[in-house]
């Protein structure tokens, strides 16, 4: 290390000083020939050697009392450490690079500045035992006298001052080999949410429903443990009461983000605290990194939603469908992924999830049951704009949780003939836009479009066919409004609708024939960083794509605390 050999050549000899003082006087008293300036720098080399075998010594113990008082400014050895300063300039310890020596210091301050003068002259005559005579600074005689006089003084704390470098080196060199220790960190985040169904009607009974107000909450206490430093292994639990809206209205549509069951696979419901999400993420290149999804994965883990409002309920947008587009939902929960930066610009997500991994029975498992495959792009030309294009095949995978009744053709089914889901397969594209106009504005939107085909008839009941399922969204977000942290929303879309299907449905219609409009507005207040306050209303005309359905609008207030 840089510091031990330093400090081999700290300490003096008497017999340096001597050879030093000879060396220096024939210098001056003879004229200089080639001869004598080889004999020179011989010599000095020799003295270098002499000075580091000196500082190997041992040195003995503190014997006299004088060796444990402070130096002062009368004393001799105080006024000659000045002298030396002031003409080598070996401290520099003040912003002015003036030594102030005006005051009372303890002996191994004094043997610090010692130090340091001793390493400055060290250094100087090393340097010219490799140069002319007269092109480098010259010692002088009397000044080599003073400092063996003051090395055989100070021998003692220059010693000490060695073994307390040598014990610091030491200890660095532990903290170099061991730099990171295995950490966790935890993040929580309590939601409380006030909300309730400010008009409307049930669309499946035709009756209008009562205000009532709702009070429950979602908690989610988080840990993110790191074993190397850039790993991640990350672990939340969850519980949660606030309700769904749906089981009142009749609908999926509008429902609220943070309510029981939504955006999550493994949410602990009526207060009970679950296992929401474990995950394990590693890079293995520079630009590429791996997601283990071994409970609750989902694919904004992995994947850039490219919606500034998306805030996984806690913030931003108040809804499911103004949270992100709708194609990312119902992937999950377990299974692989990987991220990868193509270049400055470009990063590529895949992966492969599935919702029976851990069923042993035929036709679930890892391969065998139902599973959602996501490849996705995300171009990014510069910091204000990100175009995203996805594209999702799944196999059985539960419904997006958004959009009409039919539109979640699975749950719908099994509601409606009482004989389980039926079996479907899809194919989903997407595109997803995020544009910062300027700091305080956002334009973002996306649009989707899912082909899906049924696999059985469920034993004669309903017809094998395809359906058409769009939906879009366009959402304006303004950020630090009124307040640093603050952000305004707004999203107008359509949530997924079926457009067109070619399945025949004994008493039931086939497909969406109307159309309708999601209408979110929220501001999200920041009173501290920690405390946010998020009052929102939901308009959605013609539940349910339903022009005969009275239009459900519904209010809430949104208190997120984060810890």
């Amino acid at each position: 290390m840089i510091g031990k050999i330093l400090w081999n050549t700290l300490l003096f000899s008497p017999v340096f000083v001597g050879v030093t003082y000879i060396v220096s006087g024939s210098a001056i008293a003879t004229e200089t020939t080639p001869e004598t300036l080889a004999e020179g720098r011989r010599e000095k080399a020799n003295v270098l050697e002499k000075i580091r075998r000196y500082s190997n010594n041992d040195i003995g113990q503190v014997n006299s009392a004088s060796q444990l008082r402070d130096v002062s400014p009368s004393d001799w050895a105080y006024e000659a450490l000045r002298n030396l300063v002031e003409r080598y300039g070996c401290i520099e310890g003040y912003p002015n690079g003036t030594f102030r020596g005006n005051r009372a210091i303890t002996r191994y301050e004094f043997a610090a500045g010692l130090n340091a003068c001793l390493q400055e002259i060290e250094g100087l005559i090393a340097a010219s035992a490799d140069e002319e005579e007269g092109k480098q600074q010259q010692v002088a005689p009397e000044d080599l006298e003073t400092l063996e006089r003051l090395v055989q003084e100070f021998q003692a704390e220059l010693a000490t001052l060695g073994t307390q470098v040598d014990n610091l080196e030491e200890r660095a060199s532990v903290l170099e080999e061991n730099q990171f220790s295995t950490t966790t960190q935890l993040i929580g985040e309590v939601v409380f949410g006030l909300g309730s169904v400010l008009a409307g009607e049930d669309v499946d009974e035709g009756e209008e429903l009562d205000e009532v107000p709702v009070l429950g909450h979602r908690t989610r206490l988080e840990l993110e443990t790191s074993f190397t430093g850039e790993d991640l292994l990350f672990t939340r639990l969850s519980a949660g009461n606030f309700p769904q809206f749906g089981g009142v209205t009749g609908t999926p549509q509008g429902e609220i983000a943070f309510a029981e069951g939504q955006v999550t696979f493994a949410q602990g419901e009526g207060n009970d605290i679950g296992l929401e999400v474990l995950l394990y993420s590693f890079p293995i290149t520079d630009s590429s990194e791996v997601w283990l999804l071994a409970n609750g994965g989902a694919a904004d883990d992995f994947a850039d939603t490219v919606n500034f409002l998306d805030g996984d309920g806690g913030s931003g947008a108040v809804s499911v469908f103004g949270t992100r587009n709708s194609i990312y939902y119902g992937v999950g929960d377990t299974g692989i992924a990987l991220r990868n930066e193509l270049g400055d610009n470009l990063e590529l997500s895949l992966g492969y999830v599935t919702s029976e991994a851990n069923e042993p029975s035929p036709g679930n498992g890892l391969f065998n049951g139902p599973y959602s495959a996501l490849a996705q792009l995300v171009f990014t030309p510069s910091d204000s704009f990100n175009l995203g294009l996805t594209y999702v095949h799944s196999y059985n995978q539960q419904d997006t949780g958004t959009g009409s009744d039919l539109s979640n053709f699975r749950s719908f089914t099994d509601e409606q003939f009482g004989v389980g889901a039926v079996p479907t397969s899809s194919n989903s594209y997407g595109v997803e836009l995020s544009w910062q106009l300027s700091d305080h504005f956002v334009l973002g939107g996306w649009a989707s479009y899912r082909n899906a085909t049924t696999l059985s008839t469920l034993g004669g009941t309903i017809e094998r066919g395809n359906l058409d399922i769009w939906n879009w969204a366009v959402t304006l977000a303004f950020p630090d409004l009124g307040k640093e942290g603050s952000l305004g929303g707004i999203v107008v879309g359509m949530e997924p609708r079926v457009t067109d299907s070619s399945i025949n449905l004994p008493n039931l219609r086939d497909e969406d024939e109307d159309s309708s409009l999601h209408l979110e507005a929220f501001y999200e207040y920041h009173f501290t960083d920690n405390i946010a306050v998020t009052p929102g209303v939901i308009w959605v005309t013609d539940p349910n794509h339903d022009n005969d359905n009275d239009d459900l609008v519904i209010g809430v207030v949104r208190t997120t605390f984060t810890f």
